[in-house]
């Protein structure tokens, strides 16, 4: 089984790029938040997850081991194929913390493939997985960004059909006179 790839990485259409290792290229589908990161023609290490059934054998990169473990889990749960689980994984791991510790159901809602009964069923195995593995949703850094998870401007973003790791893409890049949801929503825009 394949671990991880170290090699030359080069883009593709975004959430997919090739790790050339020693002359072959690996296509390794990567959550948004990761392929914003990967800088084109430069070496890099990606933690791999291999998705195998008789019909496909696709590749799933992380930046870090927490990433993969968190999507390994995420798949292994009814309903949560290797699609839905890399949208997950482009969420802010704050943001499923904060949605875990809140109940909020709204939150996970507004990710691509979700509906409410998927997100309630979610909320439960993330809680789960979190007093399993706690170490997934440690934030590192700084912490969540002013308005980053502002929910009324990540649902008014979504429902005008702008996927979720989107969203919060472009809210935490807001500039700090930010400070209202009308403002936040308004400049999200722009950026998008």
């Amino acid at each position: 089984m394949i671990a991880h790839l170290r090699g030359t990485v080069h883009k593709m259409d975004p959430g997919e790029a090739t790790v050339d290792v020693a002359g072959v290229g690996y296509r390794v589908t990567v959550p948004l938040d990761v392929w914003d990161e990967l800088k084109e023609a430069e070496p890099r290490m990606l933690w791999i997850s291999a998705y195998i059934r008789e019909d496909r054998f696709d590749l799933y990169g992380f930046a870090d081991r927490d990433g993969q473990i968190l999507f390994e889990e995420l798949i292994k749960l009814s309903g949560i194929g290797p699609r839905l689980g890399i949208e997950l994984c482009a969420v802010p791991r704050a943001m499923l913390r904060q949605a875990m510790e809140e109940q909020n159901a709204r939150l996970l809602t507004g990710i691509k493939g979700i509906g409410k009964k998927t997100a309630e069923k979610l909320l439960l195995e993330l809680r789960s997985l979190a007093e399993r593995k706690p170490q997934i949703f440690t934030v590192r850094g700084a912490g969540a960004v002013r308005g980053e998870f502002d929910q009324d401007a990540i649902a008014a973003l979504t429902a005008l059909g702008y996927d979720s790791a989107t969203v919060v893409r472009a809210l935490k890049d807001l500039p700090a006179t930010a400070d209202t949801t009308e403002e936040r929503v308004a400049a999200a825009l722009r950026s998008l």
